[in-house]
């Protein structure tokens, strides 16, 4: 799929249940920003993972939580899926897209995600829809650049510089960017207790 929009008009997604925000997600979002050449980042706050068994905390407290952790102009909060009705990523793309036809999207993930990325519905749907930023975080590069979606996809990764292109590019395209990844996990803060999901 073909978009002829320039990239400075690119906005990256960056999902998940945000159950809670935390620095990480801030330190990707701004590494987003600078290095695929983006306008905004939106973290768009799902109601729930299809992919986990317990649900997250209320969506409400989750976006109060995201609002105070931003503090960047240029990253926003969005309860898009919430108000669309979507459950899977491949379909809150497909309304995004339809949303807002003048933007250009670009998914950003953790490798973490990357590793199972072929579990995730419609994923290939994904890859065709939007061209896809990958971070590594700590531990996760091998088994994120071994995996099922890595090597299906291999041809279309763009590296090293050509990573900076990622907005622009024809999809399929995506690019994995090593980072100094921040160790916050929401895992983590929610078993040191520091994040109540009632």
């Amino acid at each position: 799929m073909t978009h002829g929009l320039h990239t400075r008009r690119a906005i990256g997604i960056l999902g998940g249940s945000f159950d809670p925000a935390h620095a990480g997600h801030l330190h990707i979002s701004k590494a987003a920003l600078r290095i695929f050449g983006l306008r905004e980042v939106w973290w768009m706050v799902s109601p729930g993972n299809p992919l986990k068994v317990r649900g997250p905390a209320a969506l409400p407290r989750r976006i109060e939580r995201a609002q105070a952790v931003i503090d960047h102009p240029r990253i926003k909060v969005s309860d898009f899926e919430a108000r669309a009705g979507s459950r899977y990523t491949a379909q809150s793309l497909a309304l995004l897209q339809r949303a807002y036809p003048r933007e250009r999207f670009v998914w950003l993930m953790g490798a973490d995600n990357l590793a199972q990325f072929d579990r995730w519905q419609d994923w290939e749907d994904i890859l065709a829809r939007v061209p896809v930023g990958v971070f590594a975080r700590p531990g996760d590069r091998q088994a994120a650049l071994h995996s099922k979606a890595a090597t299906i996809y291999r041809q279309y990764r763009l590296k090293g510089r050509r990573a900076r292109v990622l907005a622009g590019a024809d999809t399929p395209a995506w690019a994995f960017v090593n980072l100094s990844m921040r160790s916050e996990s929401s895992t983590a803060i929610r078993a040191a207790g520091g994040w109540e999901t009632g």
